[in-house]
């Protein structure tokens, strides 16, 4: 059975359980109302009867009915004691027979209905008492035909609207949640067709305000399907980028082994060639397991208290050698004592890549200048290069894996798969961080790396402290 069937028979089962509820209550109050009132009017004629009974000192019973006395559709019977009628009224045959055998030796007044040849009534049976010794029962009775009728055609209306209800509900429900369910039914046929087509480029319309549950889950599905698209091309990109990278130092491998095996000899230069490419392939191996478990939540941070000074002095130390080898100029330029919680390590390696990306792509007589501030509550690096810079439009894509602008930034045979920025920018994240690039075609290029500062140590220097 489909939703919207199941859907139906809820609410149809619903508002006809609801309808006869309310129809029940109804009829019940209407009823109650109704023997309520004739409940009263029999106590009020049996208080008008017990003021016209009159007891003799013998101890018998006479009701004395004064001029103009009407008891309108009330029956009334005295009786003695020891059963005998006394006196009714009207005189008719049919109150020859007491109107509630069970009530009359009632020590108390009762109510009650009872069902008769005559007809159905309501009887009310009260007790006399002369002296605390009773003398005689009175009955006072009160037709309930005009009840019966109401209760018939109460139970007879309720049953044909019961009966109109139920199919107007089901159709209307069946309408309305065809309405509110036709964009799952959009929903099913898109996911259909993108499992047959294999196309992640449709969407569903949104034809109902963004307001409503359903239109959010279509926005939601959309967005959805635009994360997934964008992860399948990004990893169709990345085979790619992959097979790319993977392709050159293999045919530089094989190519090598098979001169090699030609000359029947070991070449020093192949074997050396070989071993770059070897190293080549592990330093990507080991870019992408880094990224993947970056992504996965597997790579962990150890965060300690670290000073990036004295590690921005250790990453130029290393770096002079390969500055001096392409005759570039690598100086600090400014250096503040900066504190920050952190992954030594990990920091090193964002320094050590956007300092050593700034060498490799600066020609010989350039400059490379790195610099460490205190700017309000965070450390600013600053790494600028005199480079060739990096075109606009590739600005954008520079923290993406595998992209490199090639066209202003041409790599060197030990150049890089473009990762590192890739990693640079995760590391820095997740430091709380930010990385920010600002670059000009034939002026040169700036990476700013900012770090929020060591909490204890910002909430300590006050500024009443500085002087």
């Amino acid at each position: 059975m489909s939703l919207r069937a199941r859907l139906t028979l809820f609410y149809t089962l619903l508002l006809s359980g609801l309808f006869l509820f309310f129809g029940g209550l109804f009829y019940w109050l209407i009823e109650a109302t109704l023997l309520d009132s004739i409940d009263i009017s029999l106590q009020q004629t049996s208080q008008q009867v017990l003021r016209l009974l009159r007891v003799g000192s013998a101890g018998n019973v006479e009701l004395r009915l004064l001029p103009g006395a009407s008891f309108a559709s009330t029956y009334i019977q005295v009786w003695d004691r020891s059963g005998n009628l006394l006196q009714a009224i009207p005189d008719l045959p049919l109150l020859r027979q007491p109107l509630d055998s069970a009530g009359l030796l009632a020590p108390q007044p009762v109510l009650r209905e009872v069902y008769a040849v005559s007809g159905h009534f309501r009887v009310l049976t009260v007790p006399v008492f002369a002296n605390t010794r009773r003398v005689a029962t009175l009955q006072i009775a009160a037709s309930l035909q005009v009840l019966d009728s109401a209760r018939q055609q109460m139970i007879g209306s309720l049953i044909a609207l019961l009966l109109f209800s139920i199919p107007l509900a089901g159709w209307a429900s069946w309408l309305v949640l065809g309405h509110a369910l036709a964009p799952l039914s959009t929903m099913l046929e898109t996911a259909t067709q993108i499992n047959r087509a294999s196309d992640l480029s449709r969407r569903i319309p949104v034809e109902r305000a963004s307001e409503d549950e359903i239109g959010r889950l279509i926005q939601a599905f959309n967005q959805t399907l635009e994360r997934l698209e964008q992860l399948f091309t990004t990893q169709q990109r990345f085979l790619a980028d992959v097979s790319h990278e993977l392709r050159t130092p293999l045919t530089v491998i094989k190519g090598n082994m098979d001169l090699m095996r030609r000359m029947k000899r070991f070449d020093p230069e192949s074997l050396e060639s070989i071993e770059e490419e070897v190293n080549r392939l592990t330093r990507l191996v080991n870019s992408l397991l880094l990224l993947a478990q970056a992504e996965s939540g597997y790579l962990q941070l150890n965060f300690e208290e670290v000073e990036l000074d004295t590690l921005l002095v250790e990453v130029y130390q290393e770096l002079r050698l390969l500055a001096q080898n392409k005759k570039l100029d690598l100086k600090l330029s400014e250096m503040e004592q900066v504190q920050i919680e952190g992954d030594r390590d990990r920091l090193k390696q964002v320094f050590l890549n956007l300092v050593s990306n700034a060498i490799q792509y600066t020609p010989s007589g350039g400059e490379v200048s790195l610099s460490l501030q205190r700017v309000g509550q965070q450390a600013r690096l600053i790494v600028r290069d005199t480079g060739p810079g990096i075109p606009p439009e590739d600005l954008p894509h520079i923290f993406e894996r595998f992209y490199r602008a090639e066209k202003s930034r041409t790599r060197s045979g030990q150049g890089g798969f473009g990762l590192g920025l890739s990693i640079a920018k995760w590391i820095v994240d997740r430091h709380h961080g930010h990385i920010q690039v600002e670059s000009r075609l034939g002026e040169g290029t700036t990476f700013i790396v900012w770090l929020p500062l060591r909490q204890e140590r910002v909430e300590s220097e006050s500024p009443g402290d500085q002087r």
